[in-house]
């Protein structure tokens, strides 16, 4: 009886270590890893686009101007240049309510102590005025080169921005200011047609005062 009962289960057993043996020769195909999407590419036709606007910048950027030299050394720039290079930067904007004056009289009062620059019309109506206290300079300052130059420039731009084009220059007084005032209102850009002199010379007439004892 013990042998009828041991032949069934090595019969089962036998099935199922076939079917072992037989998934161990022929494993399961392994399934293929799944290729990520790359991302979507550009095209091609994009690529050329974004170089155009630097190959655009290096074509509008100017070339360096050539340092001129002088004995082998550079040369440095004078006063003048400097002086057209800050006016020029200047925007002369037109005034609300404009006179359209485009002819006019720069009137230069130098004298030893503060410059007043005055502009009119051909009538004597003033368009604009500047002095040297209204510039900010105080003291001896007031009768500087500089603070002369400063006025006529502010004088000029407050008459400019009413379409002032052309001027006559008339001096007055012996101060320091004279030339610079003069120099200025060439530079900003009007058109000076004459220059003259106003400056009043007595033929032996009131006493002048007395001389200062220091």
């Amino acid at each position: 009886m013990a042998e009828e009962n041991s032949k069934p289960e090595n019969e089962e057993t036998k099935p199922a270590a076939a079917a072992e043996a037989a998934v161990e020769k022929n494993p399961a195909p392994k399934k293929a890893p799944v290729a990520e999407t790359p991302a979507a590419e550009k095209p091609a036709a994009d690529t050329p686009a974004t170089e155009a606007p630097a190959a655009e910048e290096g074509a509008e950027a100017p070339a360096e101007k050539p340092t001129e030299l002088i004995g082998g050394v550079p040369k440095q720039p004078t006063a003048e240049d400097l002086l057209k290079e800050e006016l020029g930067a200047v925007k002369i904007r037109k005034a609300k309510g404009s006179k359209n004056v485009t002819t006019g009289v720069v009137n230069v009062l130098a004298s030893f102590n503060n410059t007043i620059v005055s502009i009119t019309d051909t009538r004597g109506n003033v368009i604009s005025w500047a002095s040297a206290g209204k510039c900010n300079f105080r003291g001896s300052r007031k009768s500087t080169a500089y603070a002369a130059q400063i006025v006529a420039q502010n004088a000029c731009r407050a008459a400019m921005a009413h379409g002032l084009k052309d001027v006559v220059i008339k001096v007055n007084g012996p101060g320091l200011g004279r030339d610079s005032a003069v120099r200025a209102v060439q530079a900003i850009g009007l058109e000076v047609s004459s220059i003259i002199d106003v400056t009043p010379v007595p033929h032996n007439g009131c006493r002048p005062p007395k001389r200062r004892r220091v």
